[in-house]
């Protein structure tokens, strides 16, 4: 069972990185990557259904392995995306570029296995919620802030990180409903993180540095519910010198990619 888990996770993770390079074509490409604009674009719709077919293939990998093979599995849609991203774009991904984006994807690996794993109930007050909400909403706003006086590499990091800090945050907050404390305000909150997250991940994307915001996303999400799971749940965080060298590899990746990937044209 525990191959099939690694196997559904990988596929899980080839649908969830086509359907980031279908919506980042589409972001490129639009006059405004706005949500409402977007929509309209079949095949933005497209990419969407894709990383919803991924997410389930997540899902349904985690019911079938243990968490520490199907998490390293997800980490691999960076190494899918990067050449189905160059290939839209008509070009075919440098060895450097892959090399970064290799960096980026081990140094993840090193993260989410290093993360203990809580063995408790997940609970969360309304007053954590909304200090969750605040958190989260006021990093994201400082990060976009920020990446209005950035290069366009650093934007598209900036404005992707703002993206995975608010959809750590979701997902600290699905945590803690399918934990089973339920409260009809707490559902009415779920959407709002999730919505603004989406449309800053598009306007990252619509930068055109897809390498350096797909890794950016993709660092951000899991370290900011890692973190809202130690602030806020009392969960334990991963110690030692192994971690502190994980986030030094994705951070060195992250840069190696903003200088190697090239800023895509809009067609």
């Amino acid at each position: 069972m525990t191959v099939l888990a690694a196997a559904v996770a990988l596929v899980g993770s080839l649908f969830f990185a086509l359907g980031a390079a279908l919506q980042q074509f589409e972001a490129v490409g639009a006059a405004r990557p706005g949500l409402l604009a977007l929509l309209r674009r079949p095949r933005w719709l497209l990419g969407g259904g894709s990383i919803l077919v991924g997410g389930g293939l997540h899902i349904v990998a985690l019911g079938l392995g243990p968490l520490t093979v199907v998490q390293p599995m997800g980490v691999a849609s960076l190494l899918f995306a990067l050449p189905i991203a160059a290939t839209l774009h008509g070009r075919r991904p440098s060895r450097r570029e892959l090399a970064a984006a290799a960096v980026v994807a081990s140094g993840l690996v090193g993260l989410v296995l290093l993360v203990p794993e809580s063995d408790g109930p997940t609970r969360l007050d309304p007053a954590g919620v909304l200090t969750l909400l605040g958190v989260s909403g006021a990093a994201a706003v400082l990060l976009w802030a920020g990446s209005r006086a950035a290069s366009p590499a650093g934007r598209a990091a900036l404005l992707a990180t703002s993206s995975g800090v608010l959809y750590g945050a979701t997902a600290t907050l699905v945590r803690v409903l399918v934990d089973g404390a339920w409260n009809w305000w707490y559902l009415l909150a779920l959407p709002v993180p999730a919505l603004l997250a989406l449309m800053m991940l598009q306007r990252a994307y619509a930068v055109g540095h897809f390498g350096v915001s797909f890794a950016s996303l993709q660092i951000a999400d899991p370290l900011t519910a890692v973190a809202f799971g130690a602030l806020l749940l009392g969960e334990p965080l991963p110690t030692g010198v192994v971690p502190v060298v994980a986030a030094a590899l994705t951070a060195a990746g992250t840069v190696a990619l903003a200088r190697t990937t090239p800023l895509e044209a809009r067609h």
